[in-house]
């Protein structure tokens, strides 16, 4: 909502009360009666101190939940060396608590986060201080912070991809060998594997063989994609075979990238922990939990 052409109201509980979320038995009686979906008084929220949070909030079941992921970004060269590697995390809270909860949360290792952007509620001088978050949570789903890990040294690479892609010079046939196995992962799975690869023009068509998995090539696009699924540590998943080129042309100028899609539950690649959360100004005890996720954003391996 904009006053005067600035943002006044951006917060979803409070937007939600200006303006009700539309449902078929209100999209009835509006008909019926004439009526729209705008309140009719301003919400309770928008003139207190906390504007991101409805007053006389209640619930039978007072639980506070929060989602740690971390999206990892990597270019890594065709010997296994890091070229580029950064982290951009977030922390997701969904919290849904009686009256005017006050929640801090403190971390083991709060240097890790650096470039840190939060939510209106989190008081930026307790942070400045303390590396501890304080604040009084918006009712609902909302993001608490984004930050970014962009130092080398930090970035842990959980995967590494073995590859042997030739192609000859005289020869129509070419060799394919990728085997995808984990790397820094502290013991946990690496499941929801992708592996895409786009391949030369003047591949015809592949011959492959997955250990795991189902794979794919489409001979118009050019692109090879095998659905790998969780790696098993004791038989890590290969794909190997051959690579049918046109007769007559010369070998490809480069070997093709290879990009992956990975997900880790319970693990935060940067090592970002939590400490503690705790809750004052009220007298019921919460329910609390936290989650972690480590995924692949832009995770690219060079042949």
């Amino acid at each position: 909502m904009l006053d005067n052409g600035f943002p006044l109201a951006t917060e979803s509980n409070i937007l939600k009360e200006l303006i009700k979320p539309p449902t078929i038995l209100r999209t009835v009686v509006n008909t019926i009666t004439g009526s729209t979906n705008v309140g009719d008084q301003l919400p309770t929220g928008q003139l207190s101190v906390v504007p991101w949070r409805r007053t006389g909030v209640k619930y039978t079941n007072n639980e506070a939940y929060f989602d740690v992921v971390e999206e990892i970004d990597a270019i890594i060269d065709k010997s296994g060396s890091t070229i580029t590697a950064e982290i951009q995390g977030v922390i997701d809270a969904c919290v849904k608590l009686t009256g005017m909860p006050d929640l801090t949360l403190s971390f083991m290792n709060p240097r890790l986060l650096d470039d840190v952007s939060f939510h209106p509620c989190v008081r930026f001088k307790r942070w400045e201080s303390e590396r501890i978050l304080s604040f009084i949570p918006p009712d609902g789903n909302f993001r608490l912070l984004s930050y970014h890990v962009s130092a080398q040294n930090l970035v842990a690479i959980p995967v590494y991809v073995k590859h042997n892609i030739s192609f000859r010079d005289s020869s129509s046939l070419g060799r394919f060998e990728i085997t995808v196995g984990p790397k820094q992962t502290m013991g946990k799975t690496v499941e929801g594997v992708m592996v895409t690869s786009q391949m030369p023009k003047s591949v015809l068509n592949m011959t492959l063989t997955p250990s795991q998995g189902t794979h794919a090539f489409d001979p118009v696009t050019k692109l090879l994609s095998w659905d790998v699924g969780k790696i098993n540590p004791q038989k890590l998943p290969s794909l190997k075979g051959t690579v049918s080129l046109q007769a007559g042309t010369s070998k490809p100028d480069e070997n093709p990238t290879i990009n992956l899609q990975f997900k880790i539950q319970q693990l935060a690649i940067s090592g970002l922990k939590v400490n503690r959360l705790d809750m004052y100004g009220e007298k019921y005890k919460p329910f609390k939990g936290i989650k972690y996720m480590t995924k692949a954003g832009k995770f690219q391996v060079r042949t």
